[in-house]
């Protein structure tokens, strides 16, 4: 076993642990404004193209329009599902998957198997590590970035990952949430700079 994955046992069972209460009363908000279920659940990849269940706390609606297609996300959030989201509150059902090997703490945000198989070789690539809970791209922009600025930097993460890097990204994740998320046009710059590199 290694020392990555040691922590992210032991991270994730404490986590659990504590964050159950916070997970109850989060649920119950969901089942009275938004009613059943209160669990999204959608299979992703994880590690090496193999895929997994992912569940965390439903922020969104089915709601549809009169042709049958869904109404745009704005309008499909729950209420308090911006500030589930923001706080990254509803993510927490995913210690689970770090407990059990499904996810680590800190990777590329798990994606779905069609997306990372039209990604060709990125996808691949972005597969040799274990998808995480916050990473690279998630304290670096987020939502303020376009795919392929979040393929560049989850591919930099993926090369150039240590456990010093994984600390700051998570101490980064705490700020995100504080101040919000904002791009960071340095990162971005170098991410794309290697992945040019590596294709010339």
């Amino acid at each position: 076993m290694t020392l990555r994955r040691a922590v992210d046992i032991a991270v994730g069972l404490g986590g659990l642990v504590l964050a159950l209460p916070v997970m109850a009363v989060v649920a119950a908000y969901l089942r009275v404004t938004a009613g059943s279920p209160v669990l999204f659940v959608q299979r992703r990849a994880t590690l090496r193209g193999r895929t997994f269940r992912l569940r965390k706390f439903r922020t969104m609606n089915t709601h549809r329009e009169a042709d049958g297609r869904l109404r745009p996300d704005a309008q499909r959030l729950v209420r308090g599902g911006k500030f589930l989201r923001a706080t990254r509150l509803d993510e927490l059902p995913q210690l689970w998957h770090v407990l059990v090997g499904d996810m680590s703490l800190i990777g590329p945000r798990p994606l779905l198997p069609e997306t990372i198989e039209e990604a060709g070789s990125i996808g691949v690539a972005r597969g040799l590590v274990r998808p995480g809970l916050t990473g690279w791209a998630q304290v670096n922009g987020n939502t303020r970035l376009s795919d392929s600025e979040k393929f560049a930097l989850d591919l930099w993460y993926a090369r150039n990952r240590t456990l010093r890097l994984d600390l700051r990204i998570l101490v980064q994740t705490l700020l995100v949430a504080v101040r919000g998320e904002r791009r960071n046009p340095v990162a971005i710059r170098r991410a794309h700079a290697g992945d040019h590199r590596r294709r010339g």
